[in-house]
């Protein structure tokens, strides 16, 4: 995967995920005029739940992957929403997924978000009991 070289920000993030889910592209189209980056993260959650419904594991974590970079080099609105929408999905696939799936998810996710994924569940521990 080629790095990105400047910061990112939602337009040009919405560019980079309309090359990488090219069956979401009308949808991220249609949001990113609307100035809805939270709404296109949800839309690649989707898509992605869709995958894991078919046990397409392997795609999902290329998915993961590419959307790790984007993170990385995004501005601190796109890693926001990035750590608040995409990674917080995390636990409802972990949920509606196989626990093997999960786990391959799990090992193959960039230590970034495996980072992000375990302080998330730390502190909803502390502030919800779960």
């Amino acid at each position: 995967m080629k790095e990105i070289k400047t910061s990112v920000n939602q337009k040009t993030a919405a560019e980079y995920l309309k090359f990488f889910y090219p069956r979401l592209r009308n949808e991220i189209d249609e949001l990113s005029v609307k100035g809805n980056f939270a709404g296109i993260i949800q839309t690649t959650i989707n898509y992605l739940r869709a995958l894991l419904k078919e046990s397409k594991i392997n795609i999902i974590a290329y998915h993961i992957k590419l959307m790790d970079m984007i993170y990385k080099n995004g501005d601190n609105y796109v890693k926001d929403i990035i750590e608040n929408i995409f990674v917080r999905s995390f636990e409802s696939f972990k949920k509606h997924g196989k626990i093997s799936h999960w786990k391959q998810l799990y090992q193959n996710m960039p230590v970034s978000f495996q980072v992000i994924y375990t302080e998330q569940r730390k502190q909803d521990r502390i502030f919800f009991g779960k």
